[in-house]
Formats: structure tokens, sequence, C-alpha cells
């Protein structure tokens, strides 16, 4: 029990930390805001999913990928095409050249449904196809890439490299992706209709239960050995190869994790903001989650996400206070988060936080020894010895050599 205790919570600190974030965002949140700020709240949780996954990839496993938005639009798309088949059926399309398949498909004249989007009729699979889809794409991106030992610099190069080829494919695709306006006009999940105000407060509920089942997830893994071993490796990766160990899964398996909670932030996205679009999959967006991570300290799983929130909100009241100057502000909140915090706020707490509460409650500080000059060092008479070793062969007796007897001592005080 204390194992578990230890490994899930991350002891009594960690408990705190995760009860105080669940009390905002299950308590404080719903009961202060408004549902369209709320709805908003919730689309900024759902890249916070991005940001924990960070977390553990870049970290503590040292794997910076710039690339994340390739899993957080799969995600995202995979539950867009099972939405829009059922926004698709036939009585609401009837009105178009081939009834029963989505709008942007008859807009660029085809006339069947693609064998790839038959599937996603099935709920059961979509949720599969969120979660296998996105994982596959890393295991085998991580295969070609750290089974050849290709990381550092190159790797975020890569991965960068293909969040611009998806995107790209994406929009080229147009009768099967819809383009640049991506995937729109969602509006029932099974019958149930996610533009209400009582769906989107069951979504955000939904969406905070998940990111903490991901949050939790990522404390058992660092609180294990593999954890230990993803620290390791990040520092001192030859070490741990020449000690027995196979890097390149170890690798393979922390990135395949942060892909899927990509996916699952993706597919919340789309239920929560009713589309999805090639603009949350390039390379812009894939940046920007890895300053979320940046900004609430790569190595707190909750201070990600924090800093999502935060970066996100600072986003959305400076765009709408100084809609001419938003972006210098926020590159002014990026550019002083590095300069003077490096670590983050998870970093800022540790150094101010924690000393602040402490004087609230009244804590007293620290006994400090009081400083006492050293005594003065008394007054030594320097002895020096000087001993003459007698090298000569013990049968024959060394002559006198300025008067000293053989083998004697001088002493002379100064």
């Amino acid at each position: 029990m204390h194992a578990a205790y230890e490994k899930l919570l991350g002891g009594r600190s960690g408990a705190v930390g995760l009860l105080v974030m669940a009390v905002l965002l299950l308590v404080v949140f719903p009961l202060t805001l408004d549902m369209f700020r709320l709805n908003l709240v919730g689309k900024y949780l759902s890249y916070a999913f991005v940001a924990v996954g960070l977390v553990l990839c870049w970290g503590y496993g040292g794997i910076l990928s710039l690339g994340q938005g390739v899993f957080f639009g799969l995600g995202g798309y995979c539950m867009a095409m099972f939405l829009k088949l059922e926004a698709s059926d036939p009585i609401s399309t009837k009105i178009q050249s081939t009834p029963g398949i989505p709008d942007f498909m008859d807009w660029n004249q085809i006339t069947a449904l693609p064998a790839m989007w038959e599937p996603f009729h099935s709920f059961a699979f979509t949720v599969l196809a969120v979660l296998l889809v996105p994982t596959i794409l890393a295991m085998l991106i991580g295969l070609a890439m750290f089974k050849r030992r290709v990381g550092d610099v190159y790797f975020s190069i890569v991965t960068q490299a293909i969040a611009a080829i998806l995107s790209i494919l994406i929009i080229g695709q147009q009768g099967l992706t819809g383009g640049v306006n991506g995937i729109t006009d969602l509006k029932t999940l099974m019958g149930w209709d996610i533009r209400t105000d009582h769906a989107k407060l069951v979504l955000y509920f939904v969406n905070a239960a998940l990111l903490f089942g991901c949050i939790l997830f990522g404390r058992y893994v660092l609180g294990s050995k593999l954890g230990r071993l993803l620290v390791a490796m990040r520092d001192k990766e030859e070490r741990v190869r020449f000690s027995g160990y196979d890097v390149a899964s170890f690798k393979v398996f922390v990135f395949c994790a942060a892909a899927m909670f990509s996916a699952i932030g993706g597919a919340m996205f789309t239920l929560q903001v009713g589309f999805m679009s090639p603009s949350f999959v390039g390379i812009v967006p894939s940046i920007e989650m890895v300053i979320y991570a940046a900004v609430g300290g790569r190595m707190s799983l909750l201070g990600a996400v924090y800093g999502t929130l935060l970066v996100n909100f600072g986003k959305t009241y400076f765009s709408e206070t100084f809609p001419e100057l938003w972006l210098f502000l926020m590159g002014g909140l990026f550019i002083a988060v590095v300069m003077y915090f490096p670590n983050g706020l998870a970093g800022l707490w540790q150094t101010q936080g924690k000393r602040l509460m402490a004087r609230l409650r009244g804590e007293p500080k620290p006994a400090v020894a009081p400083t006492v000059a050293p005594a003065a060092a008394p007054t030594v008479t320097t002895v020096t010895t000087v001993t003459t070793v007698a090298t000569a062969r013990p049968s024959t007796p060394e002559p006198k050599r300025d008067g000293i007897e053989p083998g004697a001592t001088l002493e002379a005080s100064k």
C-alpha cells in the first residue's frame, strides 16, 4: 500500500499537489466560470495531455519531439471521422448529389464513402483507433530512429519534418480529409448532442478525469525502475547501454506513451470544440506544445498542466485586450520564463513558493548559527630540523662536514 502511495501519488507532497489541482479544476472553475469560459478551459486541458507526455518524453527521457502535433491531430481526426459520419446520415444529407457521405466529399465529386472511412461507423473501433493509430506510428518512428541511435537535435528535426509532411498531406487530400478547412460541423456523439451546455459540462469533467489518469500513469512510471532508467539515459546514455540495458526499447516505450497521451487530448479537443483541422498538426502548434511544458517545468507533471493553462490564458487575454500587441506580449512572456525561470513554474515553486507558504503559516525561519570571529592563532616558534642521513657504507665512518658530526641534528630557532 505504501509503495503504491509513493508511486501513484508521489508521497505526501505529491498527494497535496494533486488535491490542489483537483479542487481547482473540478470545483473552482466549474463554480466560478460561465459555460463559454469553462469550455475554453476544457480546450486548454486537452493541450495539457501533450505537455504531460512531453514531461515524460523530454524532461525525463531526454527526447525532444517537435512533432507532437502529429499525434494530437491523428487522435482528433479519428474522433472527427466518427462524428462526421454520424452527422452525415442520408436524411441530413438528402440535398447532396450523393446522400450519406460527408459534405466535403460531395463537393469534391466523390460518389462513394472511401474504404478507410468505413470502420469509423463503429464507436468502439474509433476509440481503439484513437489509442492505437498514433501509438503505432510513434513506435515505427521510434524503432527507425532509436535502433540506429539517432537522437538529440537530429531526432527533433525529423519529428518536425514529419509534422510538416502530415500537414501538407492532409491539406492535399481534400476529398478524404476536408483539406485546409478540416472536418467541421460535428453535432452528436451516438445521438447525444455535444453542442448543449450540459454536454459541454460533462465533457469537461470527462476531460479532467482522463488528464488525472494520465498524470497518475506518468507518476507510476517515474516512480518505478523504468523512471530511474529514463533519468540515467538522459544523463549518461552510453553508461546505461554498457550496463546491458536496451536503451532503444525504453526510448520507444516513453515516446509511444507520450504519443498516446497526445492522441487522447486530440480526441477530447474534437469533442469539446466540434471540429479538427490541419492547423493543429503542423510545426507551429507542435512547438507551442513544447512551450507549454517548458513554461510549466519539464520535470513536473503537474507543472505542465499549469504551464498549459497559463500560456493559453495569456493568449486569450492578450488577444482580447491588446489585439495589436498580443504576439509581442506572448513573446515577452516566453523570454522572461527562459531567462529568469529556466525550470518553469515548478522550479519557481520549489525556490520561492514553499518559502512563502512557510511564512504564511508562521513557521520560524531555520536557526542560523552566529558567526564567531576565529581566535588569533598563538605565536609558535618554528623549529627547523635538518637531518643529515649518512649514505656511506657503515664500515667507513663519514667525515666531518663544516664542523658537524655525521648524523647529528642541527636545531635553529627564529
